[in-house]
Parts: C-alpha cells; sequence; structure tokens
C-alpha cells in the first residue's frame, strides 16, 4: 500500500490546462504549482533514498520475504501469505485476499530497504488483525472512492464548460462532491500509512536479529519516512485542486 504511489489527479490537472484561457485564479495556479514542486522533489528525494538503501545489506543477510514471515508469526497472524508480485514499488497489504504482495526487488533483496518494505506491508496486515480503526475505514470506502475517481474524469471538465456556456453549475457540483470524497480518502490514508510505519519500526528495533545496529534501523526509519510523505504531498495536492474547483462553483455569482 506504502508504494503503490497513484497519482488521482493527472488526469483533472490535463483538463486544468486545456481551459486556462477561460479563468484559472492566480493564487489557486501558483499554490498548485508549488505543491506539484514540493511533489517532485519528494517522489524524488524517496526514490534516490530507496535506491541508496537498496544496496545496504543487512547484516542478519534476511531477504524481505524472510522479515515479513518473521513479523507476522511475532504477531501471531498465521493466515497471511507473503507472495512476490511483478513491477515496481507494487509494495502492498491486501486485507481481502489477506496477501502481503512484495515486488521482486522487497521479495529476494535482502537489504535495508526491502526489509523496511517488508515489515512496513507487514504492519497493515497487524493493522487489518487488530481492526485498527482507520484502516477499517479507508476498506469500506474503497468501493465509493473507486466510483468517485470515475466520476472526477468528466465531470470536472464537462462541468466546467457547462458553467461557462449555459451557467447550469449542476453537473460540476458532481464533479466536485466526487473529488472532495477522494480528497478525503487522502487524508483518511494518511493515519493508516504512518501507523504501519511505527509499527514495523517499533517491531524492528525489538528485533536485533532482524537489524543488528542502529545504523541500519535509522536507515530504514529514513526510507519509511520519505515515503510517507509521498502521501502527505498527495493529500495536499488533492486539496488544492478541490479547491480549483470549487471556486468556480463559490464565485459563480460574482
Amino acid at each position: 500500500m506504502l508504494f503503490e504511489i497513484v497519482n488521482i489527479q493527472k488526469n483533472n490537472m490535463n483538463q486544468i490546462a486545456l481551459i486556462t484561457g477561460y479563468i484559472g485564479p492566480g493564487s489557486a495556479w501558483f499554490l498548485m504549482i508549488v505543491i506539484a514542486i514540493v511533489s517532485f522533489i519528494v517522489q524524488w528525494r524517496f526514490k534516490s533514498k530507496f535506491k541508496q538503501y537498496s544496496e545496504i545489506g543487512l547484516l542478519s543477510g534476511l531477504s524481505g520475504a524472510d522479515v515479513a514471515e518473521k513479523m507476522l508469526r511475532d504477531n501471531g497472524i498465521y493466515d497471511v501469505q507473503v507472495i512476490s508480485v511483478e513491477g515496481q514499488l507494487t509494495d502492498h497489504y491486501n486485507p481481502e485476499t489477506k496477501t502481503v504482495n512484495l515486488s521482486p526487488d522487497v521479495f529476494y533483496s535482502r537489504s535495508v530497504a526491502a526489509a523496511a518494505v517488508a515489515a512496513h506491508e507487514c504492519g497493515h496486515a497487524v493493522q487489518h488483525a487488530r481492526s485498527y480503526a482507520w484502516l477499517s475505514l479507508r476498506t469500506s470506502l474503497v468501493p465509493v472512492i473507486n466510483v468517485a475517481s470515475t466520476l472526477t474524469q468528466w465531470t470536472l471538465f464537462l462541468g466546467l464548460m457547462l458553467l461557462f456556456f449555459t451557467h447550469n453549475p449542476f453537473v460540476l457540483a458532481i464533479g466536485v462532491a466526487a473529488l472532495a470524497l477522494v480528497t478525503l480518502f487522502s487524508f483518511i490514508t494518511l493515519p493508516v500509512e504512518f501507523d504501519a510505519s511505527r509499527r514495523a519500526l517499533a517491531w524492528l528495533n525489538n528485533n536485533y536479529t532482524i537489524m543488528q545496529t542502529r545504523e541500519e534501523h535509522e536507515q530504514a526509519k529514513d526510507a519509511l519516512w520519505w515515503a510517507a510523505m509521498t502521501y502527505v504531498v498527495a493529500a495536499l495536492s488533492a486539496l488544492a485542486t478541490l479547491m480549483y474547483y470549487a471556486s468556480f462553483l463559490l464565485n459563480r455569482r460574482n
């Protein structure tokens, strides 16, 4: 989940570019540009950190799969399977199938980064087993968010056109409402991700057979912190986009 970085706003930003000749409040554009720059820096930093720590081998010699299996057992979880999935940074926990899905770079690697990622994903499995409230809420919202994300792909742009040519705000209002749900989902994701990292780091800190030095633990902490920051900027980006579209509705009477 943590490393499945999804850019929900991509289509929305492309649509905005097509209508800049109509309305484009300077303050809204400035905010989005700043967030876009920060997002680029954070994602670049995260990827560079992951690459750096992927090249540092664990003194224990354990692979990401080994770390995941041990963390699950230590938490009394025996009904979750650890599997390898194709792709890069595709690591996630699936609560429906009860599987910790690790990319090949994590599943087979014996690096600090692999151990940190594997432990984080198992942190989500522990959340699930302990009925962590934020994870339960997030999981229950997934079907609704899938529909909302689909709606935003056409209602926002079409709604702006209808507002411009017919002064009818109905379709745009639907799009803004859908985007508000997507934005809410982005913020609900934050405590889920931070808590999973907290659980992972606490477990790693208490298991010297996994990470045998303080330096390894600090490196894992650094990698997970930068990964979490990608979710923070994604949430802020969603909020800025919501504010941009909502401004058309709020200012249409002026």
